[in-house]
């Protein structure tokens, strides 16, 4: 393709070269450079691309797109941008014909419900007969293709890659994940969202690795609602006036309150053997003229919101009031709220509360079922905020019957020095708990000393498949785990 044409929707300088060059591929990963490639000169948190340059030379790149000047051969082209992130995005889009106008991009951004939001969605959409792509925390679906993911949202020459494949593969809908850090790093630009979406947002990802601030956490969730044609926003959320700033986009809402545009009312719980739900009344339009009942097997007033924003973009694409009930109440999440049956006396279940909002929002809701006693186990990551140690503990002692601590993705840190910020945050309350620092032992004294009426949450890895220990990944699943100590290994 001519540099010209990847270029269209650029604003640069070329500093020498031409823009009439032929480029073959489009390229971050300087080992992945060959003769005619475009380089991007990215500045990351560990390496700076610009020092690459004379290596991907050697390689045969023909062109470089850099945010200063840098030292290449004559023959080179380079290209000056502001934000080479920024530039790679659109670069990246170019590059493959803009696969993003062929289909309805659904992107849905919020500390928490992103995951289950999309997996509903995705399941409204083809009990309708839509052929839906999805990009999210746990995977990316194309057709029959599962792609295990790396990021919430990945990088952006990923997601235009994705959605190549998707369109030629017959997805009419895309529904997918965008996290703070994919808006922040401008993974997400230039694509042309049919539809954002905003859950909820709270202090979260606040750290030296992620936002400095909760107030840059909210302006970069914000980004979205100057990137969408409609945004479909949580009208019960206190922040959603900054959330909503300076937004370019038709603003409709959901939620339980009187103003929200698609509304739940008459909410019950449902509780039977190994099973809790809820179920609800939706009430769609100013005058709530379209109402229809609603039951979900996933417990809790979040799972109420989460299907609430389901039925508020599903209804902008025709969807039968019949198809949207099948869909939620089979619609199913991996580690979200994950029922595992090992007995007949007390319920345990998987989730990926991994920060004290969502750990509060799910203690709570489980208290609503009246257990006999709610036994919460967590760890917390390594190389993380602090605080969020101290907060999740104070929230499990204040919540639950008993807290086991353990441990999570120590990362570089040692998982006693984690447990130990926990148990500070846990004194601050009268909860019991106890340490077991292996993972496997913890669950094992979990589900062993589980008694009638019981609710067992193992909380923080969800749909995690692998244990980070000083830069490793190892296999560590908790339904192979439970399934292990079930069967006494």
């Amino acid at each position: 393709m001519k540099l010209e044409k990847l270029l269209e929707h650029v604003s640069y300088r070329c500093l020498q070269g031409t823009v009439d060059t032929e480029v073959k591929n489009v390229i971050n990963d300087s080992r992945k450079v060959e003769d005619g490639s475009l380089f991007f000169c990215i500045r990351g948190a560990v390496t700076d691309g610009h020092r690459f340059v004379p290596d991907v030379v050697a390689k045969g790149a023909r062109v470089l797109v850099v945010e200063e000047p840098v030292e290449a051969p004559q023959d080179v082209t380079v290209i000056q941008v502001d934000d080479t992130r920024y530039a790679m995005a659109l670069i990246s889009a170019a590059y493959f014909g803009y696969p993003a106008n062929e289909m309805k991009i659904i992107g849905i951004t919020g500390t928490k419900g992103k995951t289950t939001t999309t997996y509903m969605v995705k399941s409204i959409l083809e009990s309708a007969g839509y052929r839906v792509g999805l990009i999210g925390t746990i995977e990316t679906i194309i057709g029959d293709e599962v792609i295990p993911a790396e990021h919430t949202t990945p990088e952006s020459y990923t997601i235009q890659e994705y959605f190549r494949k998707m369109a030629d593969a017959g997805c009419q809908i895309v529904v997918m994940e965008v996290s703070s850090q994919g808006l922040m790093l401008h993974r997400t630009a230039g694509i042309p969202f049919e539809i954002g979406i905003f859950t909820n947002i709270e202090p979260d990802h606040i750290g030296p690795a992620e936002h400095e601030s909760f107030e840059d956490y909210m302006e970069c969730k914000s980004r979205l609602f100057r990137q969408c044609r409609l945004g479909i926003v949580n009208a019960d959320d206190e922040h959603l006036e900054q959330i909503l700033k300076g937004h370019t986009c038709e603003v409709e809402s959901f939620g339980l309150s009187e103003e929200a545009g698609v509304r739940a009312e008459d909410l019950h719980l449902v509780s039977k053997p190994g099973y809790l739900g809820i179920a609800y009344t939706a009430a769609c339009g100013s005058d709530a003229g379209e109402r229809f009942d609603v039951e979900i097997d996933i417990p809790g007033k979040f799972s109420v919101y989460n299907s609430l924003t389901a039925i508020a973009v599903c209804r902008h694409f025709k969807v039968a009031v019949e198809d949207i009930q099948n869909a939620l109440r089979t619609a199913k999440v991996k580690g979200r709220v994950e029922m595992v049956k090992v007995s007949n006396d007390f319920t345990l279940m998987i989730d990926y509360a991994h920060n004290a909002m969502a750990l509060k929002s799910l203690l709570t809701t489980l208290r609503e079922y009246h257990p006999r006693r709610l036994v919460c186990l967590f760890g917390c990551g390594g190389n993380r905020s602090k605080l969020r140690r101290y907060e999740m503990g104070e929230v499990s002692g204040q919540l639950a019957d008993l807290t086991i601590i353990t441990s999570d993705n120590p990362r570089y840190e040692k998982p006693e020095d984690i447990i130990a910020d926990i148990v500070t945050g846990i004194e601050k309350t009268d909860g019991k708990y106890i340490k077991i620092t292996d993972r496997k032992e913890a669950i094992a004294y979990a589900i062993h000393h589980g008694e009638p009426g019981d609710v067992i949450v193992l909380a923080g890895k969800g749909h995690e498949d692998y244990q980070e220990i000083e830069g490793k990944h190892y296999p560590m699943d908790e339904r192979v785990i439970i399934q292990e100590i079930l069967e006494g290994r």
